[in-house]
C-alpha cells in the first residue's frame, strides 16, 4: 500500500501499531486461558436461557469441551503471537479470522454495544494486516516489497515489553485472579514502562 509509505516511517505511527498489537494480543490471551482451563466465560450458565439468546449460544460452545478448549488455544497463540512483535504478521494472520467471527457472533445475537468494541478490534486487525502488506503479498503470489529494516518497530525493547505482558496476563488467568481493573492497571504500568525505554531509544532511528 503505497499511501502507508510514509506513515511507516514516522516514529509516532510504528508506536500506534506496536500499541495496537499489545491490546488486541492481551485481550485475547485474557479470554482464552479460561477457555482452555475448561471454564465458564460468563458469570453464569445459560441453560435456562432461550435457545436464540448470548448466553444459551456461550452455554453451547462451553459443553461441547474439546471445541472450547480448541478456541481457547488459538485465541491463546494468536494473541501470544501478536504479543511478541516479532511474529506479529503472523499472529495478524491468524487472529483476523477469530476476532472476525467473534464480531459477526456479536451481531447475530442481543449484546447491547458489544458489536462497536469487537468491529472496532476488527478494523484494528485489518489495519495490521495493511501495515504489513508489503510482506503478506507473497500469501497472494506476489512479490515481497522490500521496506526499511532499521525501524523503531523493530527495536527489542516491545519484544521484552510483549513478553512481560503476556507473562502478567497468563499468570493472572492462571491462578484465577479475575479482577479486569487491576488487570488493566498492570498491563498499564508495564506498558508505560515499556514506552519509556522505547523513546529514549527513538533517537537511534532516523524516522520521525
Amino acid at each position: 500500500m503505497l499511501f502507508l509509505q510514509g506513515f511507516k516511517q514516522k516514529n509516532w505511527a510504528q508506536i500506534f501499531i506496536v500499541c495496537t498489537r499489545y491490546l488486541i494480543g492481551a485481550a485475547f490471551v485474557y479470554a482464552s486461558v479460561v477457555k482452555i482451563q475448561g471454564g465458564r466465560f460468563t458469570a453464569v450458565d445459560g441453560i435456562e436461557a432461550p435457545i436464540n439468546s448470548a448466553w444459551h449460544f456461550f452455554e453451547t460452545l462451553y459443553q461441547s469441551g474439546l471445541y472450547w478448549n480448541f478456541i481457547g488455544l488459538g485465541q491463546l497463540i494468536a494473541g501470544l503471537l501478536l504479543m511478541t512483535q516479532r511474529y506479529a504478521k503472523l499472529g495478524a494472520v491468524i487472529n483476523f479470522p477469530i476476532v472476525a467471527n467473534v464480531f459477526v457472533i456479536t451481531l447475530s445475537y442481543d449484546f447491547n454495544s458489544t458489536p462497536v468494541i469487537t468491529g472496532l478490534m476488527t478494523l484494528a486487525n485489518l489495519l495490521l494486516l495493511l501495515w504489513d502488506w508489503d510482506s503478506l503479498r507473497v500469501l497472494f503470489n506476489l512479490p515481497q516489497l522490500e521496506g526499511k529494516e532499521d525501524r523503531l518497530e523493530k527495536d527489542n525493547v516491545w519484544e521484552l515489553t510483549g513478553l512481560a505482558l503476556f507473562s502478567f496476563t497468563l499468570i493472572m488467568q492462571l491462578i484465577k485472579m479475575h479482577h479486569v481493573l487491576l488487570w488493566l492497571v498492570g498491563c498499564s504500568l508495564i506498558g508505560i514502562v515499556g514506552l519509556v525505554f522505547g523513546l529514549k531509544r527513538m533517537e537511534n532511528y532516523k524516522s520521525v
